[in-house]
């Protein structure tokens, strides 16, 4: 590390505690808050922040921001006087082992503290395939093979994509909707923390950040081409991301969804950043928001290399809807699926899922028969909850850097939900806030509900695809009218708090 960078302010993000907390029904829907109800009932105590504010001066840090309503207090201040104040490194690194604290007048206080750290927390979730495609297929081939509801387009809906570093260009876009008979959608590039839309050289190999953020815009725009797209930008560390995600929480309009198609491994995100994000996707149940996560693309042991299987966060995330990959095999002409299997190519080019060791099993996923953990035993929260195609030799058709490839992964997976997400938004007329309650009503083991396609072959490597819910590719694949009519007859609009 160079001088300059030791010696350059520090920024830390304190999340505050609520006034009072979140209840069940309103993150489980399908009660949905406003703006205003969530930041009047559930934001921090104004003695809270003012509380933070003092102590923080004292310390000698520089208060930049504090706001109730989002429960956000941001300090700046020299690393050592920020080592001094949050614990010994948090400053200057990130090593796994140290993590921030509040001062002690603050422990009741502050939930968490998210400073920038030194190591990226999100890796893009994408895969490209060496040589020729077996397959490939452009986003409305797969909308169709995956029954999206006829007669829907996201219109009216808002679908925030939130990506790491990276951009594409609009050039790119237009070329790419256009060859699909489209016209471009509604898009806005929002930057957060420094961060922009700012792709690479046109004329070199495209970075892994700019084909990430050019494939999640274009799957989600060619799905849902009524929607409006909003792709917020963040930087790759801690606060940064937090930051963003609040950014697009808290966004005016509401989203209905939010597409996230990277993360890593539980174990390596640092305990306080993991509170304050939880602390977020409970605040996106409570105002509508559904939440779609990339599984992972390094099959159940996602990369670690120690043997042991761990799923990816934030698809672990109880709040989220964690979307695992498949291989889809289907003629785009007749609409016909002839064969869908859980995704794995080898070579650490699988579709991830598995059981979560940071959150339990949810109650809605009492009877879906997720197992105990592999190796370590124990129960917890199961991984993915749904699929859609994700191997790279039966991959999407995008259009980079003038070039059109084809690439994979649970990267474009998750777009695809959100997307569908959109459509249904749509179609009910109102937002879905957290899903999972309403697809795992009545499950039991061995069989899916309707709305699904059962995936009951393959393998991630720890966990075998089965009949029913399995930690390859959950429920399944949708049939996106089906699944229509299930949430028609499960959905109602409640009242609000």
């Amino acid at each position: 590390m160079s001088p300059s960078s030791q010696s350059r302010p520090v920024e830390m993000v304190l999340t505050v505690r609520r006034r009072r907390q979140l209840p069940d029904h309103l993150v489980a829907g399908p009660a949905t808050l406003s703006r205003d109800e969530l930041a009047a009932g559930y934001g921090a105590d104004p003695a809270d922040i003012a509380l933070a504010r003092s102590v923080l001066e004292r310390a000698g840090l520089r208060v930049t921001e504090s706001d109730a309503a989002s429960r956000r207090v941001v300090v700046r201040g020299e690393p050592a006087l920020v080592d001094e104040v949050f614990g010994t490194g948090t400053g200057r690194h990130d090593d796994g082992r140290t993590h921030p604290r509040p001062p002690a007048e603050l422990g009741e206080v502050v939930r968490a503290v998210v400073g920038p750290g030194t190591r990226p927390l999100a890796t893009p979730l994408f895969r490209s395939t060496p040589g020729q495609p077996q397959l490939s297929y452009t986003p409305p081939e797969l909308g169709s093979l995956y029954g999206f509801p006829e007669g829907t387009d996201g219109s009216g809906q808002v679908l925030a994509v939130v990506t790491v570093d990276g951009g594409w260009r609009r050039t790119d876009l237009d070329a790419y909707f256009a060859g699909l008979g489209l016209r471009t959608p509604d898009i806005r590039a929002v930057g957060v923390g420094g961060a922009a839309n700012s792709p690479g050289p046109a004329d070199a190999p495209p970075c892994p950040a700019d084909i990430e953020a050019a494939l999640d815009i274009q799957v989600a725009g060619a799905l849902a081409p009524g929607a409006r797209l909003v792709h917020y930008f963040a930087p790759n560390t801690g606060s940064g991301i937090l930051d963003t995600l609040r950014a697009a929480v808290h966004a005016t309009p509401t989203p209905t969804v939010i597409s996230l198609s990277w993360g890593s491994s539980e174990q390596v995100n640092p305990p306080d950043f993991v509170t304050a994000v939880e602390d977020l996707f409970q605040e996106a149940a409570a105002l509508g928001i559904t939440v779609c996560a990339a599984a992972g693309d390094a099959g159940s042991g996602n990369g670690e290399g120690d043997g042991g299987a761990h799923v990816n966060y934030p698809a672990s995330s109880p709040h989220v809807l964690a979307v695992g990959g498949t291989t889809l095999v289907a003629d785009p002409a007749d609409g016909a699926v002839r064969a869908e299997t859980t995704w794995n190519a080898g070579a650490a080019r699988a579709t991830g899922g598995g059981v979560s060791a940071l959150f339990p099993r949810p109650g809605w996923q009492e009877h879906a028969g997720v197992p105990d953990r592999f190796g370590a035993g124990g129960t917890g929260r199961g991984v993915p909850d749904v699929a859609a195609d994700a191997d790279g030799g039966t991959g999407y058709q995008v259009l980079i850097n003038g070039r059109s490839v084809v690439v994979g992964g649970t990267s474009p997976a998750a777009p695809l939900w959100a997307a569908l997400v959109c459509r249904l938004a749509q179609a009910l007329g109102r937002p879905l806030g957290l899903l999972q309650p309403h697809l795992y009503r009545d499950l039991v083991p061995g069989k899916v509900p309707a709305g699904f396609r059962d995936v009951v072959s393959g393998d991630n490597g720890a966990y075998a695809a089965a009949p029913g819910w399995d930690p390859n590719t959950g429920l399944g694949s949708p049939d996106g009218t089906a699944l229509l009519d299930v949430l028609r007859s499960r959905t109602a609009a409640g009242p609000t708090a």
